[in-house]
């Protein structure tokens, strides 16, 4: 018994799980279009977790055909800002500058002085397909309800459909009466919100106009054999991906148009094992508004595919009367999980918003309204809210609104939008480029990493996304064609940030290593992938590590441990408080705040490795734009 004790006090005063530090030459692991610009970057670590490692870059650089040894260009790498540390990073760092070299193939750069190389990467138009795939396919695995079967699973993912036992979906009682079987509704279906499996209908919403969005501003990658159930099917798998989660908003739908707000699951591992039952909260003002925009994107992408033009009324008639409902109940509020509403243990996330969120959202769907029907009515509101929340600011992408710019720029090109407000949005969006952090961060080089973002806070993988979306939306939506190629250049330069060129080293994607990525995420927040499982906690200490492909949150200098950790947990939680802070995140620069940690309450790792589909709709609008 004294040698157990003394083994369970070793054990709790390790750390979690070690991050390694990253190499000192980043490249996108995954690799570059031949026509964009190409940046390595060289580190020696100054401040950090890493510190004590170092490096100084030789003279001369070249990148190094794998197939035949030809070094295929040549230069020296240029300190950057002159050689001062960055204080995001902690880094010391110099670019490196390879974008004369087109051709494809597989290449390393390497340190000629040094005799130190890169991780091997692709140059091709075609680089990022497989990427793209294994990062749609996440919806896949995050649907519930839903048989996971090989082909379209990898076999070590493979699931029975989940939550459909009883009392769960297909008869989720309301919270407040989980005694009464007259509160039974069928809420079968939809997608996993994100490390956990409730589902909020705003956020749900959401995803659905995001991919849309995505669809429509680059139809042609988006094809038929994403390998999906529903590939081959003459439809592209995106809109078969977002038709399943618009079958769940349809039943979260009253009769009267207003939205059943959030419906809360138990949690195992893998889904199907969870056995408790599944309750909904009552509707809201704001998943009805959310969603009546969703609604209508739907509606009016599917009326131009033939396979899908015959559920178009249907999601019309549907946005129409939620949209109704939205402003005969202005104000109906409900907070799951909360005390003041009664709602303890109802799901995890807070779907509910404040005031000026609301006004946010029914602006979008404003917009997304007068998309369908070309109502002047609808325009005219987007003209009142537009003046009343600010509109398009410099930091609009940072916000839960995060589409909020792009949807109002798809909005000012729409035929019959009055032109002084289509004038105005288009003005306050080529300011936004034009800011410090847009171009202004460009011209200055104001991150290390060629990524500029305001800060390192919750989600900042997503934050880095849209930030990336505000230049590729600049092309879209026809902001200064001169400026198109420049613009395009600067939002890859994101994209290679998520794809291993940041501080950590790591492809920010999940279990990458088949798709090309020597270094991906190796474990994540995930009531799938928990902690301690010999199947899926970590792919460098289980058999399988988690699923391929999910975007996890990133960085996050507010990371810490419960607070309870300073005072009383009790039994287990004080246990895990023994052991010595998780390093990194703790302590770290803002983008060195991530860590390869999974660990639940009280270490709290959901605020930096937790993937969300928020996050993954971000990374697919962006990556779309890079795919041939």
């Amino acid at each position: 018994m004294r040698a157990l004790l003394i083994l369970l006090l070793i054990l709790t005063a390790l750390p979690a799980r070690a991050t390694e530090p990253a190499p000192f030459i980043l490249v996108d692991q995954f690799g570059y279009v031949p026509s964009l610009e190409k940046r390595a970057v060289i580190r020696d670590p100054q401040i950090g977790f890493d510190a004590a490692r170092s490096f100084q870059p030789g003279e001369t650089y070249a990148v190094i055909d794998l197939r035949t040894g030809e070094a295929v260009h040549r230069g020296h790498p240029v300190a950057w800002q002159g050689g001062q540390v960055d204080d995001v990073s902690g880094d010391r760092v110099w670019w490196f500058d390879f974008s004369s070299v087109t051709r494809p193939g597989l290449y390393v750069v390497r340190d000629l002085d040094r005799g130190v190389d890169s991780d091997p990467f692709e140059i091709s138009p075609t680089v990022y397909r497989p990427v793209l795939r294994e990062a749609f396919r996440v919806f896949y695995y995050q649907r519930a309800g839903f048989e996971k079967r090989a082909p379209f699973a990898r076999r070590a993912y493979a699931d029975d459909a989940s939550h459909m036992g009883r009392g769960q979906d297909g008869a989720a009682r309301r919270f407040d009466a989980e005694d009464d079987p007259d509160t039974e509704r069928d809420l079968r279906g939809g997608w996993f919100d994100a490390g956990d499996y409730n589902q909020y209908t705003g956020w749900t919403a959401n995803y659905v106009s995001g991919l849309l969005a995505a669809y429509a501003e680059n139809p042609a990658v988006w094809t038929d054999d994403m390998g999906i159930p529903e590939s081959g099917n003459g439809v592209p798998d995106v809109l078969d991906e977002v038709r399943w989660g618009l079958a769940w908003l349809a039943r979260m739908q009253n009769a009267d148009g207003s939205m059943l707000s959030v419906l809360g699951r138990d949690s195992a591992s893998p889904p199907s094992k969870a056995r408790g039952p599944s309750f909904y909260g009552p509707a809201n003002t704001s998943a009805t508004v959310t969603a009546a925009g969703a609604f209508a994107v739907a509606a009016e992408t599917f009326g131009r595919v033939p396979e899908l033009a015959g559920l178009s009324d249907d999601y019309a008639a549907r946005a129409l009367r939620a949209w109704r409902w939205s402003q005969a109940n202005p104000d109906v509020r409900f907070e799951n999980n909360s005390a003041v509403f009664g709602s303890e243990g109802l799901a995890a996330g807070q779907q509910e918003v404040g005031r000026d969120r609301l006004d946010r959202k029914r602006l979008i769907a404003a917009a997304q309204l007068f998309g369908l029907t070309g109502e002047p009515a609808f325009a005219e509101e987007v003209g009142r809210l537009y003046r009343r929340t600010g509109g398009i600011a410099p930091d609009t992408a940072n916000g839960f609104e995060g589409d909020l710019a792009f949807t109002l720029l798809n909005f000012a090109n729409r035929p019959g939008v009055p032109p002084a407000l289509s004038q105005r949005i288009r003005r306050d969006y080529a300011a936004s480029l034009s800011a410090w952090n847009g171009f202004g961060a460009v011209d200055a080089q104001g991150d290390a990493y060629g990524a500029y973002v305001d800060g390192y806070w919750w989600g900042s993988n997503a934050v880095k996304a849209r930030r990336g979306s505000v230049f590729t939306q600049a092309v879209v939506g026809g902001i200064d064609p001169k400026t198109h190629g420049r613009t395009v250049n600067s939002a890859s330069h994101y994209l290679h940030y998520l794809h291993g060129v940041n501080p950590m080293g790591l492809v920010y994607l999940s279990n990458m290593d088949e798709v090309g990525a020597e270094r991906s995420v190796s474990t994540l927040y995930h009531a799938w992938f928990p902690d301690g499982s010999r199947d899926y906690d970590s792919t460098k200490t289980s058999r399988h590590g988690p699923a391929p492909g999910f975007l996890v949150g990133g960085p996050n200098d507010s990371y810490s441990r419960d607070a309870c950790c300073e005072t009383h947990c009790g039994g287990h939680g004080d246990r895990v408080c023994r052991r010595p802070g998780i390093v990194p995140p703790t302590g770290q620069p803002p983008a060195k705040s991530y860590g390869e940690f999974n660990d639940d309450w009280p270490l709290n790792s959901w605020e930096v490795t937790e993937p969300s589909l928020a996050y993954q709709t971000d990374y697919l609008r962006l990556l779309s734009k890079f795919v041939r």
